[in-house]
């Protein structure tokens, strides 16, 4: 006999992160299967080692970092997790980062500048990763940064389906709280069955981050709900001064939906003195209870990422989940 037969088996093996574990568990629940033991800790001068507790040879490898405050630290960290499973022989790695780091650096806007969007999925790509999993993208272009598979996984079902619930018989208006972000809303008209669309007509200084003047609506948001729906809420800025101008245009409540909860400081002040009634989130990102107000809502996105790593796992369809979006 001139070969040896095997019995082709495939293993699910889940990796956690030390930037957010309690999601990872959560993954796991619904996967019914834990994150492996692992051994991390940083030496006394800030480098970081990663150990595996079990064999990860010829494994389908899935790490799941929430990549949040200190984000340099939890990419560093997931790096390092990477080239410890290609040096350990995982058959295929699968970086899952439900909040994709950096995203909001994917072009140029002057000169001299990088798109360090790029640079995390080159660095992704050269640690050993084969494939990427994560949520609500700033811009869908980031996808053709990583030389391999991305899966973009979109939370809109997540948080519409709450919001449906809370303020179902209630006339409504989507807002984009920019230009910008026009597209996304007009997917969520069509998901909340075709209610009017707005958006924030506003200016930015390039040359002082996360400073924001708000001009004026356009759209037809008088005596409605408005829902203001955007990838992410970092220092609050946008959503807040977005809500003043609602309510000064007649609106009859304000309520944001947002995937991913950065909120840097001062967004919980900010939040917490704004004119905005509830503020829905996910918890791709930790919240620590300093930042957890009465307003905020937080919903589970473990259910959406453990049924695509579960297709991916499978060879099955990660579009079929979102009906053909990407």
């Amino acid at each position: 006999m001139g070969s040896i037969v095997a019995e082709n088996r495939k293993s699910l093996m889940l990796f956690s992160g030390r930037g957010f574990p309690e999601l990872a568990d959560e993954i796991g629940e619904a996967l019914g299967v834990a994150p492996t033991p692992t051994d991390a800790y940083e030496f006394a001068n800030g480098e970081i080692f990663v150990r595996y507790r079990e064999s990860v040879r010829g494994s389908d490898a899935f790490v799941v970092q929430s990549v949040t405050q200190g984000v340099n630290k939890w990419v560093m960290e997931t790096l390092i997790m990477v080239d410890a499973l290609k040096r350990g022989s995982a058959k295929r790695i699968t970086v899952v980062l439900p909040f994709y780091p950096y995203s909001r650096q994917d072009k140029k806007h002057r000169g001299r500048e990088p798109i360090s969007a790029r640079l995390m999925a080159d660095l992704l790509k050269t640690a050993g990763a084969n494939r990427i999993l994560t949520v609500d993208l700033h811009t869908a272009q980031i996808q053709g940064f990583f030389d391999g598979p991305v899966d973009h996984l979109f939370a809109m079902d997540t948080l519409a389906g709450y919001v449906e619930r809370k303020y179902a018989g209630r006339p409504m208006a989507v807002v984009a709280p920019d230009s910008g972000r026009v597209r996304v809303a007009e997917r969520w008209t069509d998901r909340l069955g075709g209610c009017p669309l707005a958006f924030i007509h506003k200016t930015r200084d390039p040359l002082k981050p996360n400073q924001v003047v708000a001009n004026r609506v356009v759209g037809d948001v008088e005596d409605r709900v408005c829902l203001i729906v955007d990838d992410m809420i970092d220092t609050g800025g946008t959503i807040t001064r977005a809500a003043d101008i609602l309510h000064e245009s007649g609106a009859a409540d304000v309520v944001v939906a947002s995937t991913h909860a950065l909120l840097s400081d001062p967004a919980t002040e900010r939040l917490k003195n704004s004119r905005i009634s509830e503020v829905v989130v996910t918890n791709t990102l930790p919240l620590p209870p300093e930042k957890r107000l009465d307003k905020i809502t937080v919903l589970s996105i473990a259910p959406l990422l453990a049924r695509a790593i579960r297709e991916v796992f499978d060879d099955g369809s990660v579009t079929t989940l979102f009906g053909g979006l990407s």
